[in-house]
């Protein structure tokens, strides 16, 4: 089953937050997010909030729409009553979960009503994840009408052994009809792979990258499996009947992928993640690892407006009962303090390309810089001008670089 939440305060029944929030209002972007909580079925490895049919007895799914725009119209009451200035939607991201197991109708109709309550900023992203075998040639161009720019595919692998393993249900043949659909529709595309995956080789990791790079997406993710607790992936291991993933190999892995990317003409903009050239990176998730705000509606979804961060029910059913209640979904909250906003501005800033500002370093950090430098884990000329990024060793070692950098 899905993780916990996380433990806080317990989040008001009306949702309402602080006048704090509005300071620096018109200086940050503001986003939504979109959790759609189903899947056909529930991957081995996984520990997302989802849901398969038989896990959400009396809840239809049918309805889930009609809920979200209900979060979604109650979110508008919120700011309002908060004195915050309308903003346009820079960026919307619909994620899960299976997003396109829904009909394009209702995807339509929540961006519509993003679009009716917010607007959206001229240029908006608005993104979908899909697997690639949830969506077909004409839901991607009914995607594209209804205002969707970008799409994620969940590729993971192009090798078949990896992909059950993963208990990936798709055939790594449909990658590029899906692609060839999405392109033709005007689409942008990005595809999701996944490496570390027990019992796969440096050969299996190039053959999913060659397939990968063979369909001229805009944007590619590569995240290591991480087996989490909980999962019927960990449990496989814990008795003996699947290998732990090695660390050295993915460690291996990721080079290759690198390496391999950026002969091909793509940069890495963030630790897990390359783009053909800055247009193509995902300004949504840019949002978040930059502190902008979000407003995330669905079963489970996290917001963060102006340093308060809040989550929601993570059933559909409680989801569904608070809103038909008329209360917010919200479960608990917090209020982050100058220390927390400190620590996360090093933690997500060091991850970009762009690095970090030197300023923004409390002194025991700043301290470290020059020792980072010469152990190759921070690129020495742009310490210099002022930014703190990571060199390829550094990205490996990103988490102990971060433990250097703050006090």
């Amino acid at each position: 089953m899905p993780s916990a939440l996380p433990i806080a305060d317990p989040a008001p029944a009306d949702g309402l937050l602080p006048a704090s929030v509005t300071a620096g209002w018109g200086d940050r972007a503001f986003g939504v997010y979109v959790h759609v909580p189903f899947c056909r079925v529930r991957c081995g490895y996984c520990d997302f909030n989802t849901y398969t049919a038989d896990e959400i007895r009396g809840v239809k799914q049918s309805d889930y729409a009609g809920q979200a725009l209900a979060e979604i119209a109650q979110a508008a009451g919120v700011l309002a009553v908060t004195g915050a200035p309308s903003r346009a939607v820079s960026t919307v991201f619909f994620g899960g979960g299976t997003p396109t197991l829904l009909p394009v109708a209702d995807l339509a109709a929540l961006l519509a009503g993003i679009r009716s309550t917010w607007g959206l900023q001229p240029g908006a992203e608005v993104t979908t994840e899909a697997n690639p075998d949830s969506v077909d040639e004409r839901s991607l161009a009914e995607l594209a009408e209804a205002g969707f720019t970008r799409i994620s595919f969940g590729m993971q692998s192009a090798v078949p052994h990896v992909l059950a393993t993963l208990e990936r249900t798709h055939d790594p043949e449909r990658i590029p009809l899906v692609v060839e659909w999405a392109r033709a529709a005007g689409l942008q595309v990005s595809l999701d792979l996944i490496y570390g995956t027990p019992g796969e080789s440096a050969a299996d990791w190039q053959a999913s990258l060659d397939l990968a790079l063979a369909q001229h997406p805009d944007h590619i993710s590569a995240y290591a499996l991480i087996v989490e607790k909980g999962t019927k992936l960990a449990r496989q291991i814990s008795r003996g009947e699947v290998p732990a993933p090695d660390d050295d190999l993915a460690a291996d892995l990721y080079e290759q992928a690198d390496a391999t990317l950026e002969a091909a003409g793509y940069h890495w903009y963030e630790v897990s993640n390359w783009a053909t050239d800055a247009s193509h990176r995902s300004r949504h998730n840019l949002a978040y690892w930059t502190g902008e705000d979000w407003w995330g509606v669905g079963p489970g979804a996290h917001s963060h407006v102006g340093g308060v961060r809040w989550w929601n029910v993570k059933h559909p059913a409680a989801y569904a009962e608070r809103l038909a209640a008329g209360v917010s979904p919200a479960a608990g909250r917090e209020t982050l303090d100058a220390e927390t906003r400190s620590v996360e501005t090093v933690l997500l800033g060091s991850r970009l390309a762009d690095g970090l500002p030197v300023a923004a370093l409390a002194d025991p950090g700043r301290a470290a810089v020059a020792g980072l430098i010469a152990d190759g884990l921070i690129d020495g000329r742009a310490a210099i001008a002022g930014r703190v990024v990571l060199t390829l060793r550094g990205r490996l070692l990103a988490d102990a670089v971060v433990r250097r950098l703050l006090p």
